[in-house]
């Protein structure tokens, strides 16, 4: 049978199925607005003749401190959403007066940036649930009152670390971004470590009501399954991620989800898994049923810069000659934009396999071409050239001219190499990430906020001879935290003279549990555990178990850790624009417009402005035709743009950072935005966190 047979077979067959959840009335029932993932809302109550009368309608504060990206849910007159220590509330959506609180007790920092709700509307007398990601629980709770069901998994909770690969009690996965319903079933992905040892990424698929595990597609497959070859004989055994931390998109009249995954671990070194990686870095269309696979896009070959697809991808449909297609727009961190029909997988602009320079690195061999789409034209620029390092300052650009000349720079896919920093630009957070596009399906224009800041990468030999406690930290520790411990502020701090900043009793919490971007380490015993804090603490290769060899996997090579191109003042070293909003025409593939997004509030006091900044949170676009935003992390701002100009048509400061996708919604025939605002991401700015409601005077 062909693919467009089955796809057809699968429509007609399906089954009558739970109301499809989008944001087509005065709701925002889903992550991102709907099962589409589009960011669209249908209101226009708020638009751009108005816009500028906006004010606070209601704030909530959590009392916590710490970084929230929820992206929060409303459904009627209640909001869904979580606190930064991952407790989930429920508020009055029009006064934001809280309703319940759920608290697990569990130690939690990971980033979460949504819940799931289920309206179990084909069991009479049956009540809505919240199905919300804590840690590696998947927790299943009564929508009217927070309390868990005691009828789905253990207790009201699943343990997402089971069925995966081996003793489940040392993975670590976590459900950062939240699960799509489709029908009674509840589809999850999860955020893995970045380094070995790693689960493997298997997409599940779990009944809503019993949480018993009804199907699963293996990300890295096994003997006798589909792109086996693509890795070394037997690689699945030890292989791990490629993963879906970012999300999902839904098409479910058809009964397709949309899956895309990020790299197979180790993110920056791939000589144990010498071939292309199926079904890493990947975008999937799944069986929503049954979880076959109906059609695949890998977008990096045996990736080895951590270019993850970041977000959902976003659907709609279009007009190509006289003919509706019904498409998707994927997002990437190296800012190129794929556009494919959605039944189909085929592209709608041409995509070519480009040849890319060979790893120099033993051990190492990279793909000889990866793909490049001819249009649209990358929202991000793509090589940095001397002719764009910073002019900020003279002594600035000196620096910075000095310090190009020790890298290696020539554009995307340039393999990383032993003992010099190599250029990786956009960096390793985007181009795009996680916020995700919006797109207007009246206009089919996608609007995507891009983050533009060059970064560096290299390798080293791994850490052998030295005491356990240092090899584990290279091995595991090093790839954010840096080789000497001496991290990469603001986004990865520095772990030199920690001992005197945290009691060891946190700094073993975070070791075992995690905390915000850092994974946990299960798998870390309790010896091995006392040598890593020794080398924390004193920075001494011969520490405790110095005659031990470590029992936890090591890579040939370790990564140097991540680094910012910043300038001795901390700014960009480079020249603006340092993030942007872009809006682009989906049928043509032509930018329609770009601005930068967002500014260093001491630079725009000395006539700097609008240089633009790093940004996580998409955009929300309205029926109103206004573009709302968040995202920049140091003017802490909320923005709304006409949508059809890009002019900037109201602000407004936020009590902290807005980094999270925005809401809109109507109760009582007011319509409303809100969003999460925290201290996460700015170490230097206040720390706190807090849903700001705006709404039009009454």
């Amino acid at each position: 049978m062909s693919l467009r047979a089955r796809i057809r077979l699968l429509a007609l067959c399906s089954l009558a199925a739970s109301p499809v959840l989008a944001q087509s009335g005065n709701d925002w029932p889903v992550y991102n607005g709907g099962s589409d993932g589009d960011h669209y809302s249908t209101l226009s109550q708020i638009n751009r003749s108005n816009v500028a009368q906006l004010q606070v309608a209601w704030t909530y504060d959590t009392g916590e401190k710490g970084n929230m990206e929820t992206n929060p849910l409303i459904v009627g007159r209640t909001l869904y959403a979580y606190t930064t220590s991952q407790k989930v509330i429920a508020l009055d959506a029009a006064t934001g007066k809280l309703k319940w609180k759920f608290d697990t007790g569990i130690s939690a920092r990971q980033p979460v940036r949504g819940v799931t709700y289920w309206p179990d509307s084909e069991d009479a007398g049956k009540r809505p649930r919240i199905f919300a990601g804590i840690m590696n629980y998947l927790y299943c709770l009564d929508a009217e009152t927070g309390k868990p069901v005691p009828t789905f998994g253990t207790a009201g909770r699943i343990d997402l670390r089971k069925n995966l690969r081996g003793d489940y009690k040392t993975q670590s996965t976590v459900l950062t971004t939240p699960g799509i319903i489709y029908k009674d079933l509840i589809i999850v992905g999860g955020r893995d470590p970045e380094t070995h040892p790693a689960p493997p990424g298997d997409i599940r698929a779990y009944d809503v009501r019993t949480g018993a595990l009804r199907w699963r597609f293996r990300t890295i497959p096994r003997p006798g399954e589909f792109g086996y070859k693509t890795w070394p004989p037997n690689a699945w055994k030890t292989a791990g991620a490629a993963n879906n931390w970012a999300g999902m998109a839904l098409d479910a009249k058809r009964g397709i989800v949309y899956v895309p995954t990020g790299s197979a671990v180790m993110d920056f070194y791939g000589g144990d898994r010498i071939g292309d990686n199926l079904f890493a870095d990947t975008l999937l269309a799944l069986d929503a049923n049954t979880g076959k696979r109906l059609w695949y896009f890998q977008g990096v070959h045996h990736d080895i810069w951590d270019r993850d697809f970041p977000s959902p991808p976003a659907l709609f449909t279009v007009e190509r000659n006289g003919q509706r297609i019904d498409a998707l727009a994927q997002t990437t961190k190296q800012g190129y934009l794929w556009v494919f029909d959605r039944v189909t997988g085929k592209s709608l602009f041409p995509i070519h396999e480009r040849p890319f320079p060979p790893s120099d690195v033993p051990g190492e061999v990279t793909s000889p071409t990866q793909p490049v789409p001819d249009l649209p034209e990358p929202f991000a620029r793509q090589r940095l050239t001397d002719d764009m390092l910073t002019t900020r300052t003279p002594e600035a650009h000196e620096w910075a001219e000095k310090t190009f000349r020790e890298f290696r720079s020539n554009g995307q896919f340039v393999p990383l190499a032993v003992g010099r920093q190599t250029v990786v630009f956009p960096g390793f957070d985007g181009g795009a990430e996680w916020g995700g596009p919006a797109i207007d399906p009246t206009t089919n224009v996608l609007y995507v906020n891009a983050t533009e800041m060059a970064w560096t990468g290299g390798l080293v030999p791994a850490v052998r001879t030295g005491s356990v406690g240092e090899q584990i930290y290279q091995s595991q520790c090093a790839a954010c935290h840096g080789i000497d411990r001496t991290g990469a502020p603001p986004t990865f701090p520095s772990l030199v003279n920690i001992e005197k900043r945290l009691p060891e009793s946190k700094i073993k919490a975070a070791i075992q549990h995690g905390s915000g971007r850092m994974p946990a380490y299960p798998n870390i015993d309790k010896d091995e555990l006392a040598s890593l804090l020794d080398y924390l603490r004193t920075g001494n290769a011969a520490g405790a178990g110095n005659a031990m060899a470590s029992s936890q996997p090591q890579d040939k090579y370790t990564f140097t850790g991540y680094r910012k191109f910043l300038d001795p003042d901390g700014y960009p070293a480079i020249t603006p624009p340092w993030g942007t909003l872009s809006a682009i025409d989906l049928k043509t593939g032509k930018y329609l417009w770009k601005v930068p997004l967002g500014e260093y509030p001491a630079l725009a006091k000395q006539g700097m402005t609008n240089t633009g900044t790093e940004n996580y949170g998409g955009p929300v676009v309205t029926a109103g035709g206004v573009l709302f935003i968040g995202a920049t992390i140091y003017d802490r701002r909320i923005r709304a743009f006409d949508c059809t100009t890009g002019k900037l048509l109201w602000q407004a400061e936020l009590p902290f950072a807005g980094v999270a996708t925005p809401s809109t919604y109507m109760v009582d025939g007011r319509q409303y935005v809100v969003i999460a605002a925290s201290g996460g991401r700015d170490p230097k700015g206040p720390a706190g966190g807090a849903y700001v409601a705006f709404a039009l005077p009454r």
